[in-house]
């Protein structure tokens, strides 16, 4: 592991952190001010929807600009986001706190990148240990998020315009670690050009696969991550025990990055994405059990570490499917799915969660589990069936 990748590691960890201050926050600021209280989430869609529209401008620029110089411009877009987030928390401008978020997306999609990256920064047999590696960072996110937004919380007159402000200097911070990283070339633009065309990429099953599973895992982990702290709230439970239960979450999200690569180099990617996916079963359970603290730290925990083994496992298969030339187009395709996930959950979970409840939120959570088990059987027979043909 070089120090590339542990300063790539440092820069993941700070996304999270501005992630889950975001998750934190951007619903309880949101029922605050919005108009009603069903659309508390949508600033939360809007970050992730910002996500799913710049996939595209993301992919060009880091053609045009390198992996560095991307990145950084994406930081950059996350410094100016969060200022305007603040000044929409102390006018009380819930539109200008959406498009706040919807701008800032970007850089949640630009950096949702740092895990093929990492790829790219070690050798070939080292690339599950080195994408883990980066995706353990994670953790310095799941312990200051949930403290920055409560130790910011009131800073200001405002609740939680200090935590954005926060939140512009964690971007600061991270564009001064990027600048020491030292990234491998971009493919020229004629190689990029090479390889096969997006529509052929896609039709192979291995892509489909991860796609789904990568976006359906998130997708579940996003749309109870998201409706927490809110039905936190409604349970009459404190923020502190909000931030707490994502301190946990996040934890569990990350922790596993220390050995889910070793353990996919050992049994392979789709029985650790299996074990995600009983955790994720896990989850539901301890949520519908109760209401209580512990059952929510408990449930998220659990939530986490089926969501980094999906991921992970997700990233890991998908490096199978495309080639350098195909680089920018298949990861862009990918984060598409991904983000687009993302978008519908995070204005499901708001509606579901101030509408019908907690319980029903989990209910309906089964179907995108039970949609990512079909997929990884379904692959799972396709390559033992080719392996035995091949015998």
């Amino acid at each position: 592991m070089n120090r590339n990748l542990w300063l790539l590691a440092i820069c993941q960890g700070l996304l999270l952190t501005n992630n889950v201050t975001f998750i934190a926050i951007n619903g309880l600021v949101g029922l605050g001010i919005a108009p009603h209280g069903w659309m508390a989430t949508l600033p939360v869609m809007g970050y992730v929807v910002g996500g799913a529209l710049s996939t595209g401008l993301v992919a060009r620029t880091q053609q045009r600009f390198g992996r560095r110089g991307s990145f950084q411009i994406g930081l950059a877009v996350a410094f100016a986001s969060a200022l305007v987030c603040a000044y929409a928390a102390v006018s009380k401008n819930f539109w200008l706190l959406c498009f706040a978020t919807l701008i800032a997306g970007y850089y949640n999609a630009n950096a949702g990148l740092y895990r093929f990256a990492a790829a790219e920064l070690a050798a070939p047999a080292w690339r599950e240990k080195a994408v883990s590696m980066v995706m353990a960072g994670g953790l310095i996110g799941a312990v200051a998020g949930p403290n920055l937004a409560t130790v910011t919380r009131d800073a200001f007159a405002v609740p939680f315009a200090g935590a954005y402000v926060a939140l512009a200097a964690v971007a600061l911070l991270s564009m001064a670690v990027m600048h020491f990283i030292e990234f491998p070339a971009t493919p020229k633009r004629n190689d990029a050009a090479g390889g096969r065309p997006l529509r052929e990429i896609v039709r192979q099953p291995v892509f489909i696969v991860t796609a789904a599973s990568g976006a359906l895992g998130y997708g579940v982990m996003n749309l109870l991550m998201a409706a927490t702290p809110i039905a936190m709230q409604i349970c009459s439970l404190p923020f502190s025990d909000a931030a707490l239960v994502l301190e946990w979450h996040v934890i569990g999200m990350f922790a596993p990055g220390f050995f889910t690569g070793h353990l996919i180099r050992r049994f392979g990617a789709l029985p650790v994405m299996g074990v995600g996916l009983a955790l994720n079963l896990g989850c539901i359970a301890v949520a519908l059990s109760g209401v209580e603290l512990h059952h929510f730290i408990v449930a998220l925990c659990l939530l986490g570490v089926g969501w980094n083994f999906l991921f992970t496992g997700s990233t890991t298969l998908s490096l199978t499917a495309y080639t350098p030339e195909e680089r920018d187009r298949a990861q862009g395709a990918l984060n598409f799915c991904v983000f687009a996930t993302l978008a519908l959950t995070s204005f499901a979970s708001g509606v579901l969660v101030t509408t019908q409840g907690w319980q029903l939120l989990n209910f309906g959570s089964l179907v995108p589990v039970a949609l990512t088990g079909i997929a990884l059987i379904w692959l799972a027979r396709r390559q033992r069936s080719a392996a035995t043909a091949a015998i």
